[in-house]
């Protein structure tokens, strides 16, 4: 696969100009996004994040500096060039009527058709392909309001795939789904950029599934200033670390994600293997009780390696068995 640069920023500045004066949301961003990788922009609200993706999909100009896109200015497309180099999915919800997903997604071919839009035999074709891209070819003649939030979804990218663009831009895209729909749409937009060698460059606010899925992280902050790099790099050099710090949070080096960093009023051993011990020690930890392996401690448990198995609970004054955690938490307690 071809990761080359196909985007690259040079001392960009983004913000806004007002009748009195410029307001500067990020600084002299040099930095490239490649081709056939997903890239995903993280920061907190107010970051710039938005303002940066309108600013590459050309929708308001830069304060300063240059955009890039496959190895010409963007200041030297016109708008229909443009539409053939750029697809943006925004944020905001579908809310089209009316109109079935097959006429949507076709509207991707706009760029290609001429001013009455209408689809050739070829233009057909490339909407049938985009659709068994996102597997949603059975939803072809439902019509839009039909469609749940993450169907509605696949349908906008469908649209982006049909515009024939070797660049993709979305923001917030699982921004309104549930958990297995924002896995869908990431896992897919990954499979995008690997299977077709396009760029995909999103915002997001899910944390956790960019680090584990996307391929290069962009952490934004009006104040830190802008990093890049691979989860497992900005990692490794505490970039994560630092840039996510909160009281009560903290980066876990061993899985490469966040988890709450409890306060522990007292400790237990706690003996076992497999996923019935990191279960109760997760349900421990959540209760303010230090559960580990070698701890010294009064009270010792012992969870049953096997499905079904009992968690032993041993103190001076004897063994007491129990099968759920549920129930352990209400003992140990």
């Amino acid at each position: 696969m071809n990761h080359s640069p196909s985007i690259r920023l040079i001392d960009l500045s983004t913000g806004y100009t007002t009748p009195k004066r410029q307001i500067v949301i990020a600084n002299r961003i040099n930095a490239t996004i490649n081709q056939g990788e997903l890239t995903c922009l993280l920061g907190a609200n107010g970051a710039g994040k938005s303002t940066l993706l309108r600013t590459l999909s050309g929708f308001q100009p830069p304060l300063a500096g240059e955009i890039q896109l496959m190895g010409k200015s963007l200041k030297a497309y016109s708008d229909k060039q443009l539409a053939r180099v750029i697809g943006v999915v925004l944020t905001d919800k579908c809310e089209i009527r009316n109109m079935s997903v097959m006429e949507l997604v076709g509207l991707g071919r706009s760029p290609y058709t001429g001013f009455w839009g209408t689809l050739g035999e070829t233009d057909r074709e490339i909407v049938h392909q985009a659709l068994a891209r996102v597997k949603i070819e059975r939803f072809a003649r439902r019509m839009i309001q039909t469609l749940s939030d993450g169907e509605r979804q696949k349908v906008m990218i469908a649209k982006a795939l049909a515009q024939e663009t070797p660049i993709i831009f979305l923001d917030e895209p699982t921004a309104f789904l549930d958990f297995p729909s924002k896995v869908e749409i990431m896992q897919l937009l990954h499979e995008l950029s690997r299977g077709m060698g396009k760029t995909v460059f999103m915002s997001t606010h899910d944390l956790e599934l960019a680090l584990q899925i996307a391929d290069k992280i962009w952490l934004m902050d009006r104040e830190k200033g802008l990093r890049v790099g691979t989860p497992e790099d900005l990692a490794l050099d505490g970039a994560l670390d630092h840039f996510f710090e909160r009281e009560g949070v903290a980066f876990d080096e061993e899985t490469g994600l966040f988890r709450i960093d409890h306060t522990f009023q007292r400790v237990v051993r706690l003996e076992g293997e497999g996923s019935r011990y990191a279960m109760a020690r997760k349900a421990l930890a959540r209760n303010g009780i230090q559960a580990e392996r070698g701890l010294d401690a009064s009270l010792t448990i012992r969870c049953g390696a096997t499905p079904g198995a009992p968690f032993t609970i041993i103190t001076p004054d004897g063994e007491k068995e129990v099968r759920t955690i549920e129930e352990l938490l209400r003992l140990v307690d």
